[in-house]
């Protein structure tokens, strides 16, 4: 009886909670459960990247997407020392510190600080997976630059990607086909227009489209085939503070770049 009890509650917890993400973050402040004081809006105003990570007790598929995740961040830490924050959150708030500090140690997750409950938090944005994953970033915006309740490999790549735009890295188109000798977006940051020019070596057929983080296809510029210098306009000042990727497709390979909106 008690195990079902429980299967409903996960339900309503995802069904009644979903409607209800957030596209902000919320505030989570004073000591974990190692008893270090923490205060996520001060990270994220010192332009820092914060990863929630909200895990089930005894769920076998949550620690090695936050292994995954741990191994990306430790990357990007080589070159931006101390600008990312991760926490270790169980979605309810029945889970002791001793359960989570030992979660994160047994599955090697250093980068983690462990809590013992996180319902509100979960709910807060869009309710439970396993796991759930949520990154936060921007100063003053505290924005959710990405969440998901069912996590897949490809989204530590979305994540990579959206931290390193928020600390201004690397954000270049690699790795072009071979019909295309460059792209360029700019400006980028972009406020309410982006210009996207893109050489070609041939004729070719050439998609550009504008997708967010999620790889949601949110808008197709082009779609037909070209030569030369192609250059095209796309008006950003419908698309909220964020980060999103310009996609550029020929010869059957697909390139992105992404493409920071702030109004």
């Amino acid at each position: 009886m008690k195990k079902i009890i429980s299967i409903l509650s996960i339900a309503i917890v995802l069904i009644a909670s979903k409607s209800f993400a957030q596209t902000t973050a919320m505030q989570l402040s004073g000591a974990d459960c190692n008893g270090t004081n923490h205060d996520l809006f001060a990270d994220l105003d010192a332009g820092k990247a914060v990863i929630l990570h909200f895990f089930m007790a005894n769920c076998s598929s949550c620690p090695p997407p936050a292994q995954k995740i741990q191994a990306m961040a430790n990357n990007i830490l080589a070159n931006y020392p101390g600008m990312i924050t991760a926490y270790a959150m169980p979605y309810t708030n029945t889970t002791t510190c001793s359960y989570t500090s030992t979660w994160c140690s047994s599955n090697g997750l250093s980068l983690y600080m462990p809590y013992d409950s996180g319902a509100t938090q979960v709910a807060h944005y869009g309710g439970f997976g396993m796991p759930t994953v949520v990154l936060l970033g921007g100063v003053g915006s505290h924005r959710v630059m990405f969440s998901t309740l069912s996590f897949s490999t490809s989204d530590t790549t979305i994540m990579r990607d959206s931290i390193l735009a928020l600390f201004k890295g690397p954000n270049g188109i690699n790795d072009l086909p071979k019909s295309i000798s460059s792209v360029n977006v700019f400006p980028n940051p972009a406020a309410n227009e982006v210009a996207i020019k893109v050489e070609l070596t041939k004729s070719t057929t050439v998609k550009i489209s504008v997708t967010d983080v999620a790889g949601k296809t949110l808008a197709i510029i082009m779609n037909e085939k070209q030569n030369g210098i192609v250059k095209k306009q796309f008006n950003t000042s419908s698309l909220p503070n964020g980060n999103y990727f310009i996609q550029v497709e020929a010869d059957g390979k697909s390139s992105h770049q992404t493409l920071v909106v702030n109004h």
